[in-house]
């Protein structure tokens, strides 16, 4: 029998109805009691070893040598991590007619977190970009905003964070970047293993967001958050987006024409500096929101499936573009010999 394929031509990511069926499971039998301490420290587990996976699978030497590509990779923290915020903070004047304040308060958490890893890597691949760029720019945003996002939180959110503190950020440290650092130590024998057992792990990874999903809206459903959320102020929330994704994607692709870097870093750039990172943001909200974690992580899901739709269509035409070249999908051992930040081309 052939195995089934989903149909290219639907514009929904199949992980995404995984999601919102998770959600539909959340609504209808909530995590209660007991259940709910299971669930929590199941989810809380599977994030930690998640972000293991993560470490083990990054090569030291790979990080190390992009390191050496500082312009590139500032360009993509100050898009993630400044240009993102003040469009956020920008956001707060369509409060309260588009959307309340819980509504622009995920909204807001949104544009803090780190961007995503892999499918930043994907579609730079498919657009024929700086894949080992987009790499390290994905990796280092993601250790980065382990710190970073709870500490923008702290100070962007204030009382709206769910209580912001110093255990909360020790808490997302231990749950993120320990896991992180003790992969990296123990590469050196896992790292073979890991790598000839992608395809497993990888399910490994959607099924702990899968379990933080299901988790945090359990808690919304048994605290009646769900109650101030109206069809009309979700449409608001998705056409919101919808721009805040727009203006991205443009600011980092004319942007970095104008700051001098070449075609590959520039959709390398692009990728790394537009998108936000669900399996980041999750347990950061769970962290820094509690209760009220499925309502601020709801911007970010529908964030998160936009991005995807629209930059897999981007990363097809930049692909067919006359001047493409062919990608490199894995970074090379020399690393920055072969990478040239601000050029776009590879030697060799």
């Amino acid at each position: 029998m052939k195995r089934l394929k989903w149909p290219s031509w639907l514009p929904i990511d199949p992980y995404i109805l995984l999601l919102l069926g998770t959600v539909g499971l959340a609504a209808l039998l909530p995590a209660r009691g007991t259940g709910a301490e299971v669930a929590s420290g199941a989810s809380t587990a599977a994030i930690a070893f998640l972000f293991f996976l993560y470490g083990a699978r990054l090569s030291t030497r790979e990080a190390m040598d992009g390191v050496r590509h500082w312009r590139l990779h500032l360009t993509v923290l100050a898009c993630t991590f400044l240009v993102f915020p003040l469009l956020g903070l920008a956001a707060r004047g369509l409060e309260p007619v588009f959307f309340d304040h819980s509504l622009y308060t995920g909204l807001l958490f949104l544009t803090l977190v780190p961007s995503t890893v892999q499918s930043s890597i994907a579609f730079t691949s498919m657009a024929r970009g700086n894949v080992p760029a987009a790499i390290c720019a994905g990796s280092f945003s993601s250790l980065v905003g382990i710190v970073l996002t709870p500490l923008l939180a702290a100070v962007l959110l204030g009382g709206s964070g769910g209580g912001f503190s110093a255990d909360s950020l020790v808490e997302i440290v231990l749950q993120l970047l320990v896991p992180f650092l003790a992969g990296q130590l123990l590469r050196r024998w896992i790292g073979g293993f890991v790598a000839r057992h992608k395809k497993v792990l990888g399910l490994v990874d959607r099924g702990s967001i899968l379990l933080v999903v299901y988790t945090a809206f359990s808690e919304g459903m048994v605290h009646g958050v769900w109650q101030r959320v109206s069809p009309l102020r979700l449409g608001a929330l998705l056409a919101v987006e919808a721009v805040l994704l727009a203006v991205m994607l443009a600011l980092t692709w004319y942007g970095s024409k104008a700051l001098g870097f070449g075609r590959e870093d520039r959709i390398a750039i692009q990728f790394a500096g537009s998108k936000k990172s669900l399996a980041s943001g999750l347990p950061m909200a769970s962290v820094l929101f509690g209760a009220q974690a499925s309502l601020a992580v709801l911007p970010l899901m529908l964030f998160h499936q936009m991005q995807l739709m629209v930059c897999a269509v981007i990363a097809k035409r930049r692909a067919r573009d006359p001047e493409a070249g062919e990608p490199s999908l894995t970074p090379d051992p020399a690393g920055a010999s072969r990478i040239s930040v601000g050029t776009g081309r590879r030697s060799g």
